[in-house]
């Protein structure tokens, strides 16, 4: 129920989302053929270092060239950033669009309709673009609610990050992504595949081709219990043997990656041996998993966010149910160490957050966390730019500033390998060569 209280805040955030959506949609729509953007720092995420006076060169959305000092040509327009540092655009490895978490989150579930989901994805999308993250792969979803967002993205409705969506997660019967974790057993029912929850291998197979039926991009899987699903165990294995390897050949046949929710070990190591992509949270991974990772070459994504998030809350009586603050309790505190360890291990890492646990928007204080566990700040952008390309399998046309890949770029003001948090400043955002967030006469 909106009080009238709430009314005047409802009002301006509509505003401001009309605003930004707006503008966004002139700026593109007003967008040359070709810009040439001076910048005055330039982070080169391949090699990890700043470059100086560089003239960035797009032709109809696309990077044409990078050249030594200022040179526009006169057909150019010009995007003048020779105060900033400018950096490829930032991507999130680990979103969920469709949710944000409060109060009310398990509520929704019975009160909220897929149109609910859908209109919240249009705020937060704007939000995650406006923040400097030109791509997200979203790891979760409501009635495919995502893949009509990345196809409305695409097709220039609506303002957002390039996405790539798993659709539905998969799951096992009461496992972290069952959707009716919590109900009484009269709204219990039997989920199957088409709704993410399998047991055995055929099962597995059909849920993984529902979801090419679905258009997704890429499978996610929770391997092991969670934090956030009202069941009682955050990390004990979901999965056998059997019903992974299925789900990985499977995927691999329709050209899928596999993102892997897991906390627990036993379940973690389950996943990395049957050849999952990646893998998401990985709280209670210790040495002799990360050097399995290595082995396998598998990504870790490790939302150290969302470790912070839950743990805050947790502290809150009757934020969470209790069998989650439990969890959040015990679970949260421990990712940042983790995270730190692996990196001294030389684990392939990429960034995510679990946005939608944590505010978005917010995804830049990733960074922070990153770097404050032991991280160099040139890692930390590296994991969102040239890393994340790599475990996306799209670095050929993104996670660089370089000829023929997508002109997604963004500015800060300061330098980032002093200060990472200007990443949570982000003053200009461009897309595909269309500016979504213009820098201000007064910057």
């Amino acid at each position: 129920m909106t009080t009238n209280a709430n009314r005047p805040r409802l009002r301006a955030r509509l505003f401001s989302l009309l605003v930004f959506t707006g503008a966004s949609l002139a700026a593109a729509a007003a967008t040359a053929e070709e810009i040439a953007i001076y910048a005055g720092k330039l982070f080169d995420s391949e090699r990890g270092q700043l470059l100086e006076d560089r003239t960035i060169h797009v032709v109809d959305g696309r990077i044409e060239s990078v050249q030594v000092g200022f040179a526009k040509r006169e057909r150019q327009q010009l995007v003048d950033l020779r105060d900033y540092t400018v950096l490829p655009g930032l991507m999130d490895m680990h979103t969920h669009l469709a949710y944000e978490f409060g109060p009310r989150t398990y509520m929704e579930t019975f009160t909220w309709n897929a149109a609910d989901y859908t209109l919240r994805g249009v705020d937060t999308a704007g939000r995650t673009l406006a923040a400097g993250f030109t791509t997200v792969r979203d790891l979760g979803d409501k009635d495919n609610v995502t893949v009509s967002l990345r196809n409305a993205i695409n097709a220039g409705t609506i303002v957002g990050p390039r996405i790539f969506t798993a659709g539905k997660s998969i799951a096992t019967t009461g496992g972290h992504a069952d959707p009716t974790n919590g109900h009484r057993h009269a709204l219990m029912g039997s989920p199957g595949p088409a709704e993410g929850v399998v047991n055995g291998t055929d099962s597995a197979r059909q849920a993984v081709r529902q979801r090419y039926k679905d258009g997704a991009d890429l499978i996610k899987i929770t391997a092991t219990g969670g934090v956030l699903s009202v069941a009682k165990s955050g990390q004990n294995p979901q999965f056998m043997d059997d019903e992974l390897e299925a789900i990985v050949k499977t995927a691999k046949d329709y050209g899928f990656t596999v993102a892997v929710h897991a906390h627990g070990k036993e379940g973690m190591e389950r996943a990395i041996r049957a050849g999952v992509d990646s893998i998401e949270h990985g709280t209670y991974m210790d040495a002799e998993t990360m050097d399995l990772m290595r082995r396998f070459n598998t990504w870790y994504v490790p939302t150290i966010l969302a470790g912070e998030w839950v743990t805050e809350k947790s502290a809150v009586e009757g934020f969470f149910p209790d069998v989650v603050r439990t969890k959040a309790a015990t679970i949260g505190p421990l990712i940042q160490n983790t995270f730190a360890e692996a990196y001294k291990r030389g684990v392939k890492i990429a960034f995510g957050t679990d946005s939608g646990v944590s505010r978005h928007g917010d995804n830049g204080r990733e960074f922070v966390l990153m770097v404050r566990a032991g991280m160099t700040p040139a890692d930390a952008i590296r994991s969102a730019t040239w890393n994340a390309a790599q475990l996306l399998g799209a670095e050929d046309e993104l996670g660089s500033i370089s000829p023929g890949k997508h002109a997604d770029i963004i500015a800060v003001k300061g330098n980032p390998l002093e200060d990472i948090s200007e990443l949570q400043r982000v003053r200009f955002v461009m897309k595909g060569g269309e500016v979504f967030k213009p820098v201000r006469a007064a910057e």
